[in-house]
């Protein structure tokens, strides 16, 4: 069975993956996530720049990815400043993604971001959308989903409340 590309992200109630800055400190730690059954699922992460740049500017953060292979898609990264750890793809995006897909191994992670999300999931590369929805309105910031080119059709996998937190999973169905 090929390897799913699963975009898993909070999002505020109002539709926001990250505030007006960026930021991100509006959504809570919970412990009664298990990040690490989560995690366990995964073995690869693909992000666009600025979640690169994002994740780089942390450098005590773990995001559970320290065996993990990890890929940044950007033609603007100089590939001399990109960690030694992370493989930079800055050409033939789609192509890559779906060879990845079809090599052995675990669920790919598509990692923050809403741009990649979208050029992704317009080539029909995105195989499950799971919402962490947050209680929060933001107002304004980073969308979910900018400037979708068509319709998207997808089909609830699964629903959850953790804490007031709505884990929603969708599978993409084919176009």
């Amino acid at each position: 069975m090929p390897r799913r590309l699963r975009y898993s992200v909070a999002m505020s109630l109002d539709g926001f993956i990250a505030d007006e800055s960026g930021g991100y400190d509006w959504i809570p730690l919970n412990d009664d996530i298990d990040f690490g059954a989560y995690v366990a699922k995964i073995d690869a992460y693909i992000m666009g720049r600025h979640t690169y740049e994002l994740v780089q500017s942390q450098p005590d953060t773990d995001f559970g990815w320290a065996d993990k292979a990890k890929y940044v898609v950007s033609t603007t990264l100089d590939p001399a400043a990109v960690a030694d750890d992370f493989t930079l793809v800055s050409e033939g995006v789609e192509d890559f993604v779906r060879n990845l897909k079809q090599r052995d191994g675990k669920d790919i992670w598509l990692f923050g971001g809403g741009v990649l999300f979208r050029s992704l999931l317009e080539a029909g590369l995105v195989d499950r959308v799971e919402l962490g929805v947050i209680p929060v309105l933001l107002g304004g910031g980073i969308p979910l989903l900018p400037g979708l080119n068509g319709i998207a059709k997808l089909e609830l996998h699964s629903v959850e409340d953790i804490s007031g937190i709505v884990l929603m999973k969708y599978d993409v169905l084919p176009s």
